[in-house]
């Protein structure tokens, strides 16, 4: 009797261990799987010196092309009429909007020279006559900290994180919309003039005095603190650079040359194109789905509004191909642009694969 038992204890333990070890096999298979999708992948994304070089090569090429002229390249290099930057100097009250692809922001800023740089600043963040409430609302906010001389008009520096073309430093028309946006009466319209009309709409005495793009922004605030700073980039919603150039090294501006003689250069990078690029499959299907496929292709591949859309392509063909979360998907991973942040979710990734192979 005692064998029998004994011999029973013996066949359910060998039954147990049997169901660990096929149990362990197929985890160790599944995330084999999943190893070869991700091994694919980097296979596919991968960019050695010699590629860069041909990236970088292509780009200076549609760099010079875009400096020749206004449809000649992929990106457009757009003339900022910006001539000069800060040099650190600058005293006064100064305002400033900031448009860009994830926030809104009325900026309010007293400057005190080389000795005091920024003595005090205030800003509040969240299309045009919105903007205009919301500077009434600011400037009705003042406090005795900020003055200004009695009868004095308030002059607002507007940065617009979109691709324009400007014709003065105070005008320039939408030439398209990025980043997701997609108010298509505003293309072709001159941004400064249906703000200042808004403005007026609130019977605020201010208006825009200058237009610069986000890049072109980031450049002057680089230069006001470092005299040597020639080259800004933004790796935010979109992506974009900015620099100096030469005056006479842009074939297309026909005017006078400036002062400085240089000028400040919009790249609108975001739009470049090059059959060097490593492109995915999962880049390929993002673009094709987008509200603007074909164009703004660096973006896409780099910029923070289509990074977690990758990676939660990448996780459900992984979820569809290799069960990464087991026998049935996530129902929110199927859908598109769910994924925001995410370092979470590879961190998730990462503490699953030690669970299963500690």
């Amino acid at each position: 009797m005692r064998k029998a038992a004994a011999l029973a204890a013996v066949a359910v333990v060998a039954a147990a261990a049997a169901i660990a070890v096929r149990q362990r096999l197929r985890e160790a298979k599944r995330w084999a799987r999943v190893a070869a999708v991700l091994s694919d992948l980097q296979e596919r994304c991968v960019a050695p010196a010699a590629r860069l070089l041909q990236v970088s090569d292509a780009m200076d090429v549609e760099m010079r092309a875009g400096l020749a002229s206004e449809d000649g390249s992929k990106l457009k290099m757009l003339v900022t009429y910006v001539d000069s930057l800060p040099s650190g100097d600058e005293k006064g009250l100064f305002y400033a909007l900031d448009l860009g692809g994830t926030n809104f922001r009325v900026l309010r800023v007293q400057l005190g020279g080389k000795e005091q740089r920024v003595i005090k600043q205030e800003s509040v963040g969240e299309l045009f006559d919105f903007i205009a409430a919301a500077l009434a609302k600011f400037v009705a906010s003042e406090g005795e900290d900020y003055h200004l001389p009695e009868g004095t008009q308030r002059e607002l520096g507007f940065t617009f994180s979109f691709p324009v073309k400007q014709t003065s430093i105070s005008s320039g028309t939408l030439i398209k919309w990025t980043k997701g946006f997609a108010i298509e009466e505003m293309v072709g319209k001159d941004i400064v003039a249906e703000l200042n009309e808004a403005i007026k709409r609130q019977g605020l005495v201010m208006k825009v005095s200058t237009l610069v793009n986000d890049t072109v922004g980031t450049l002057a605030a680089g230069r006001y603190v470092d005299n040597d700073t020639m080259v800004a980039v933004i790796l935010g919603t979109g992506t974009n650079a900015a620099y100096i150039e030469h005056g006479d090294a842009i074939p297309k501006w026909h005017a006078p040359l400036p002062k400085s003689g240089d000028m400040v250069i919009n790249m609108e990078w975001g739009n470049f194109k090059s059959a060097h690029l490593p492109l995915t499959e999962f880049d390929q299907a993002l673009d094709a789905e987008s509200l603007n496929p074909g164009e703004q292709i660096y973006e896409k591949l780099t910029s923070g509004m289509y990074m977690g859309e990758i990676v939660r392509r990448i996780l459900l063909q992984m979820a569809q191909e290799a069960a990464l979360f087991g026998d049935n998907i996530p129902p929110k991973l199927e859908t598109p642009y769910i994924l925001k942040y995410v370092v979470p979710v590879i961190h998730y990734f990462i503490m699953q694969k030690k669970k299963y192979f500690s």
